[in-house]
This record gives structure tokens, C-alpha cells and sequence, in this order.
């Protein structure tokens, strides 16, 4: 038998959602990084309020840094997590003072986690006055 359309679709939805309650679950590899906001602090100077989501997070295992990075992953700065955020998702951290180089009109943010390094969802934002 020949699946309908309506009934392929049924059944990626069906697979869809256990690949999501399966990564909410606590199958997640790495943070995502759900929205930015950058400010201007000085000459070529950005402060960066990050907004990051890791809801594996725990003391075992939780998300330990994010970073600003061009297109061509020249690290700007990098903002160290210390302990894990398992009550407090997503959570919101600052990185301040960080300088780019004028020709930069727009940055890359990602997080890192502690086991399994850089990446997740990133999000790519323009920097004010450029």
C-alpha cells in the first residue's frame, strides 16, 4: 500500500516530535544561543547581552562559554560560564568592552558546551552605527 500524502505527512510530523521531545529530553548536544543584543561602549568597543538556552544543563554537564566571531570565525571575545544554570533557563549574561575592528559591520554569537565543545543555533546580528 502506497502511503497518501496526508498520511506521509502524519507519520513526519509523528517523527518530528520524538526527535524533539527526544532532544528536550536531555538528548540536546549543545546550547543555543536565542537572541542577542549589542550596545555600543566606546571607539570599535560592543557590550553583548546574550541570551542562551542548554536545557540539558546540569553540575555534570552544562553550557561553559559563548563567543562573538566574524563570518570567518575570527574570535572577538569570549565570555566563560562557571557553573551550570539548570534552574534559570534560557539565561541572559553579558560580555562587555569588546572591540572589532571597524570593517566588521556584523558578528557571529555561539555557545560551547563543556563536553562536546562549540555549536548549536547561533545567531548572526549588525553591529549599531556600522
Amino acid at each position: 500500500m502506497i502511503p497518501t500524502a496526508k498520511t506521509a505527512f502524519a507519520l513526519l510530523a509523528i517523527a518530528a516530535s520524538g526527535l524533539v521531545m527526544a532532544e528536550s529530553a536531555g538528548q540536546q548536544k549543545y546550547p543555543d544561543i536565542v537572541d542577542v543584543e549589542v550596545m555600543p561602549s566606546g571607539e570599535n568597543r560592543f557590550d553583548f547581552d546574550v541570551t542562551v538556552s542548554s536545557p540539558y544543563d546540569s553540575a555534570e554537564r552544562y553550557a561553559d562559554a559563548f563567543r562573538v566571531m566574524s563570518r570567518d570565525e575570527a574570535v572577538f571575545g569570549v565570555r566563560e560560564l562557571l557553573h551550570d544554570h539548570a534552574n534559570e533557563q534560557p539565561f541572559t549574561r553579558r560580555l562587555s568592552g569588546i572591540e572589532i575592528p571597524p570593517e566588521v559591520n556584523e558578528v557571529i554569537v555561539q555557545g560551547r558546551d563543556q563536553t562536546h565543545g562549540y555549536g548549536g543555533e547561533t545567531v548572526q546580528v549588525g553591529l549599531p552605527g556600522r
